[in-house]
C-alpha cells in the first residue's frame, strides 16, 4: 500500500473550505476530484491540533513547508523501505527525497505559470510539467492517469481558483549514490 493510500484513509473525512460566490460546475467538479483524490493528504501540511495532526487548511494544497528543513531520514531497510515526514509532505525512500509541491495559483512558487495542458500530460506522463524530470513516488500519477480528461480539466480549474500561497518546495533529492 502507497503511504498516499494510508493517509487518504487517514484524512479523508475532513472537507474543503466552501468555494466562495457561485463557482462554476467546472471548479464544483474540480474540488470533488481534488478530495476524492486525497491531493491535501500529500500537498496540505499537517498541525498539531488537540487530537493530534491535522490538515493545516490556512496553508492548503502549498506543499512542503519551506521554512521546514528536514534533517537526512533515518535508515532504510527491505522492511521499512520508505517513510515520510511528521508534515506529511515529504517522504524518502529508494527513489530519494520527494517534497510535496505546491499545488496553488501562486506564479512564482506554485502552478500558476502551468498550462491546462501541462497539468494534464504531468499526470498522463508521470513527467513534471508533462516534460521534465519523473514524479516520485508516492505520487499515484499512475491511479491519476485513468480519469477522465474532464475530471482532470476540472481538477486543474479548483487549483487554479483557490487563493495563491508563496510558498517554495525544496527540490526533489535523488538518492545518494
Amino acid at each position: 500500500m502507497k503511504c498516499c493510500a494510508v493517509l487518504v484513509l487517514t484524512f479523508a473525512c475532513f472537507a474543503l473550505p466552501a468555494l466562495a460566490g457561485d463557482p462554476s460546475p467546472q471548479v464544483q467538479r474540480g474540488q470533488q476530484v481534488v478530495l476524492a483524490g486525497g491531493c491535501n493528504d500529500c500537498h496540505t501540511p499537517l498541525k498539531m491540533g488537540a487530537k493530534g495532526p491535522e490538515p493545516d487548511m490556512s496553508r492548503m494544497l502549498s506543499g512542503h513547508p519551506e521554512n521546514v528543513v528536514l534533517p537526512p531520514p533515518p535508515p532504510l531497510t527491505d522492511a521499512w523501505n520508505n517513510v515520510g515526514s511528521a508534515s506529511g509532505t515529504a517522504y524518502a525512500g529508494p527513489w530519494g527525497i520527494t517534497y510535496a509541491i505546491n499545488l496553488t495559483p501562486d506564479a512564482e512558487t506554485g502552478i500558476g505559470k502551468w498550462r491546462e495542458k501541462d497539468f494534464i500530460q504531468a499526470i498522463k506522463s508521470g513527467k513534471h510539467m508533462g516534460v521534465g524530470r519523473d514524479i516520485q513516488p508516492p505520487m499515484p500519477w499512475e491511479a491519476y492517469r485513468h480519469l477522465p480528461e474532464a475530471d482532470l480539466k476540472a481538477a486543474f480549474a479548483y487549483l487554479k481558483s483557490i487563493p495563491p500561497i508563496r510558498n517554495k518546495v525544496p527540490a526533489y533529492a535523488p538518492p545518494a549514490k
